[in-house]
């Protein structure tokens, strides 16, 4: 009897052992379990928080930018109230002139032309601007005698480039579609040279300013007929001075000479072309 009632201990014990383990093990995983969904969760919404977040920043951030740029098309440019400020990007197709950190300058894209009148420059950046230098720019649209412009501008210079080809406007001389060209780089054909009268009513192929009250170095303007219509032309002194080829070419004109012409659509109480070539045929 001693022998057995100690093993029956033993047996009783073992057992009592064995359930307190099968019942302390169903309740570890379940905890586990419960423990690594929570975690999951929390996981997947912080990832979820993120990425929205992230997605609102940079929706504000493009939003901001768009309006920041504000960069008009030719289209809205042309449909602006003047004296409305404008933003246009446009490339240089000419230098006027520069002084007083100032710059005048040609513009042209594939939409349309722009003159920009005294725009805030500094020397270095003047020397920037080469033909077909992409540039933004900030100002306001004014008219001045026709001319429509921006004034008061700065600019930024921009990656790309664009050379304009000339368009062809000499049936449009004499009408109203010729103002949709303005400031456009454009060529005359066939042009006849006429006389032009100076101060002292003489005939002459060309004048130093448009009275001939100049001399070497100020502008230089002429006339050129198609059939029976005349037109006036100008080279700007500013824009091709003396020793540039077209200066040179125009005062060797003679009356009757047969010319091809390019240059600036510029406007002043009417056309104003700022011619920039002159091949005599």
């Amino acid at each position: 009897m001693k022998k057995i009632l100690p093993g029956l201990l033993s047996l009783m014990l073992a057992l009592a052992f064995v359930g307190c383990g099968n019942t302390e093990t169903p309740v570890s995983e379940e905890s586990s379990s419960v423990s690594s969904e929570a975690v999951s969760s929390e996981s997947s919404e912080s990832v979820e928080a993120v990425v929205s977040s992230e997605t609102e920043a940079g929706s504000e951030e493009t939003e901001e930018t768009t309006e920041t740029t504000g960069v008009m098309s030719f289209a809205e440019y042309e449909a602006a109230e003047l004296d409305t400020e404008v933003t246009v990007e446009t490339y240089v197709q000419a230098k006027q002139s520069w002084w007083d950190n100032k710059a005048t300058v040609y513009g042209q894209s594939e939409e349309g032309a722009i003159f920009m009148y005294n725009m805030v420059c500094s020397e270095e950046d003047y020397e920037k601007l080469l033909p077909g230098t992409k540039i933004r720019v900030n100002g306001f649209k004014s008219a001045w005698e026709g001319e429509v412009e921006i004034i008061d501008a700065t600019f930024e210079i921009l990656e790309g480039n664009f050379i304009a080809q000339a368009t062809d406007v000499t049936a449009l001389l004499g009408t109203e579609e010729l103002i949709a060209h303005q400031n456009e780089f454009v060529s005359f054909k066939d042009m006849t040279i006429v006389a032009k009268k100076d101060k002292d009513d003489n005939d002459a192929a060309f004048l130093y300013n448009w009275d001939g009250s100049g001399s070497e170095g100020n502008d230089l303007y002429f006339d050129a007929a198609v059939g029976d219509a005349v037109y006036s032309f100008t080279v700007e002194s500013y824009l091709y001075g003396p020793g540039t080829d077209v200066y040179e070419t125009v005062k060797t004109l003679n009356i009757g000479d047969v010319v091809d012409m390019e240059g600036f659509l510029y406007w002043y109480q009417g056309a104003n072309p700022h011619i920039t070539s002159v091949t005599v045929k």
